[in-house]
This record gives C-alpha cells, sequence and structure tokens, in this order.
C-alpha cells in the first residue's frame, strides 16, 4: 500500500498544478481572453493531446509545473481577445485565479484530512476543542523517533542514527517536535545533554551545538510517534480554515529566515567573511526544500497512511497559492505587481521592459530551484 500512496501522491501533487493552470483558463474564457495553450509540463513540447475552441492542449518535457498562454499577454496588447485588451479588474481576476483554486484545494483537502485525522504539527495549531477526538498521541511516553540525522552535524558525530528516540535535552522531556527547536534554539552554540533510546537500551550524550540552525541536525520525525492525530465531524471545514492560516503564517516566517540567510550568505561572499556565508547559507537551505525532497518527503509519509499523504499535499496547494501571490516576477503576483505599478504611474509597459523583467524573474526561480535541488539531494539522498 506504501507504494499505492507514493504513486497517488505523485499524481495528486501534478493535479495541483492542472488545478492551478485551469483557474487562470477559466477566468480568462470568462472575461473574453482567449486561451493558446494549456500545458501540462513546461517546454519543449512533447506531444499535443488535442485541439478544441482554439485551444492546443499539450504535454511538454519538463513535468515540474505547468502553463497557460494566452492571446496577447503584453499589457500593451489591444487586439480583441486578447489578455492586454482586457480590463484591469478582468486581469486581477485572471491572474489571481489560480492562486484562489490552490487555496479552496488545500481548504478541501484539510477538510477530508481532519475528518480522517489531522496531525498536530506546529504548536497551538487551530482545532475546535468541543469536536475534536485524538486518535493518536505520540508514543513511548512522549519519545518522538528521529528521521534523519544531516551529515556532519553534531547529531552524526555524536553518533545519534535514524530510528533513535529522543528523550529528552539538558534533562528536559522532549515529547513533541516543536521541543526540540524551543531547546535548541535556546541552547544554540552551548554544549548540551541530550538523551536518546536506541532498542532497549538510553544513552547520554554531551553535545556541543551549532550557533546557527541546524543546531543538532536531526529530522524529520516519524509521524506515528512524533506527532498527535485529531479527529472532527462538523468542525472539519473550520478547522481546514485555521489549520490554513496556521501554515500560511509558518510559511511566511520560513521564507522571511530563508531570505534573512541568503541575505547574509551573499553578503558573507562578497565580504569575503566565510563564517557569515556559511551560517546564513546553512539557514536558508533550512528553510527549503524542492521536488526532491517532495518526493522524499512523500515517500516517508506514504508509509503512515492515506491521511498524511492527503495532509502534505494539502500544504503544497497551500505553498503554490502563497508563493504565486507574492509579488516575484514572472510568477502571478510579480506580473500583477507590474502591471499595476505601470497603471498606478500612468506609463505604458513596453513589451521588451515586461519581457526583460520576467524573463530575469524565471531566470532567477530556475537557477535558485538547481540549488534547492542540489540542496535536497545532499541532504535526503
Amino acid at each position: 500500500m506504501a507504494i499505492f500512496y507514493f504513486v497517488l501522491g505523485l499524481l495528486l501533487f501534478i493535479g495541483l498544478v492542472l488545478v492551478h493552470e485551469w483557474g487562470h483558463f477559466i477566468m480568462a474564457r470568462r472575461n473574453g481572453v482567449d486561451v493558446e495553450e494549456f500545458g501540462l509540463g513546461f517546454p519543449p513540447r512533447a506531444k499535443i493531446l488535442a485541439k478544441k475552441n482554439g485551444t492546443i492542449y499539450s504535454l511538454n518535457w519538463l513535468p515540474l509545473g505547468g502553463f497557460v498562454k494566452l492571446k496577447g499577454e503584453h499589457d500593451i496588447d489591444t487586439e480583441k481577445g486578447t489578455f492586454g485588451a482586457a480590463g484591469t479588474k478582468a486581469k486581477i481576476k485572471i491572474m489571481l485565479a489560480g492562486v484562489v483554486m490552490n487555496l479552496l484545494t488545500a481548504w478541501l483537502i484539510f477538510t477530508v484530512v481532519a475528518l480522517i485525522g489531522m496531525p498536530k504539527i506546529i504548536k497551538n495549531q487551530f482545532s475546535v476543542g468541543s469536536d475534536t477526538k485524538i486518535t493518536q498521541s505520540p508514543l513511548n511516553e512522549g519519545v518522538i523517533k528521529i528521521g534523519a540525522v544531516v551529515e556532519g552535524s553534531p547529531a552524526e558525530r555524536a553518533g545519534i542514527l535514524v530510528e533513535d528516540q529522543l528523550v529528552s535535552i539538558n534533562k528536559v522531556s522532549i515529547n513533541e517536535p516543536e521541543s526540540v527547536s524551543e531547546q535548541t534554539e535556546a541552547n544554540k552554540g552551548k554544549t548540551v545533554l541530550v538523551e536518546f533510546r536506541r532498542g532497549e537500551e538510553t544513552i547520554s550524550k554531551d553535545i556541543t551545538l551549532n550557533e546557527t540552525s541546524p543546531y543538532l541536525g536531526i529530522g524529520p520525525y516519524s509521524a506515528q510517534t512524533g506527532f498527535e492525530v485529531r479527529r472532527s465531524t462538523w468542525s472539519a471545514p473550520i478547522v481546514a480554515v485555521g489549520v490554513s492560516k496556521d501554515f500560511t503564517l509558518a510559511t511566511l516566517n520560513g521564507l522571511g529566515k530563508a531570505l534573512k540567510g541568503l541575505g547574509s550568505a551573499i553578503a558573507g561572499l562578497i565580504t569575503g567573511n566565510d563564517t557569515a556565508r556559511k551560517e546564513g547559507q546553512a539557514e536558508a537551505s533550512d528553510q527549503v526544500s524542492g521536488p526532491v525532497g517532495i518526493f522524499a518527503v512523500l515517500y516517508e509519509i506514504s508509509r503512515q497512511g492515506i491521511g498524511l499523504v492527503l495532509f502534505i499535499i494539502g500544504l503544497i496547494s497551500l505553498t503554490l497559492a502563497i508563493m504565486n501571490v507574492l509579488p516575484i516576477p514572472a510568477l502571478d503576483g510579480g506580473r500583477l505587481f507590474v502591471t499595476l505599478l505601470y497603471r498606478a504611474v500612468r506609463r505604458p509597459l513596453k513589451p521588451s521592459t515586461e519581457d526583460r523583467i520576467h524573463g530575469t524573474g524565471f531566470a532567477v526561480l530556475m537557477l535558485l530551484f538547481v540549488l534547492i535541488t542540489i540542496v535536497d539531494v545532499k541532504r535526503f539522498l
């Protein structure tokens, strides 16, 4: 069944892209904009699947996303049926339609997960107390199982292994993943007493933590031993909204840390400060993951059942919505921001300027994609 859930997870992941692009497709049609092509994956084109109502439905060789090609995508285009000729309100609707579809998909998936059993991943995660039944608690009296050990980390140097069970840090019992972060961050750079269990043997070691993340260098944690699972009934749709809010804030917080780390890494590289560069690089890479990381996580959680697979897919859908609403060139939010900015200053957005802005943004995104993939390969493979 684990392989089945893994394959299902991959298909659902691809489905998130289709849902996103379908939102653009439908909203464009409703606002009189012609759609020239609906593509699964990025070019080069592998095959034309169909042609209908003037739209080409294509399969492309790079299976990392998808796209909708609208007629006359430059803001200055004026021909009937072009995106450029559409009104400002229509443009906003079309550009944000994919975000809305991903948000709705995340809410729907989280609703189903709440009915099946919602894992408690972050501290103070939203729930409706009167309609919450705990169906699974952390096992072994609060001990959580280690799912990965970062290469070269304090944990690896101390001999901690995957499948060991973390008991305490500095005599403070560890009964949830958040406790690990709290204790290691509070004692970063210090030597702490870490107690962990391997089989029937309990081991205690003094470990000097890193001064920057990853402080100890362990995780993720096995859902079977590390998560509390809560089941809801009538409140499932409400829980889905609350959980979406919780993880939106957590994602933005993580993105902020990643940008801060990236800034430190760049500053260290420019100034020749090797320590700052390495610390910034570690902080940035600790907050992000790409396709390899997603596949690794899906493979790991597929052993835990359909509930967790759906939960991860819901998180990915939510993340897609968040990233696409931010003013990042080449993404939906960036295209909308640039369009509205030029409208606000009452200046025409020349096709060459528009292509240069979003082309540069796309190139940077592809570079980040390659770097994140390298980080993932080192982390998971």
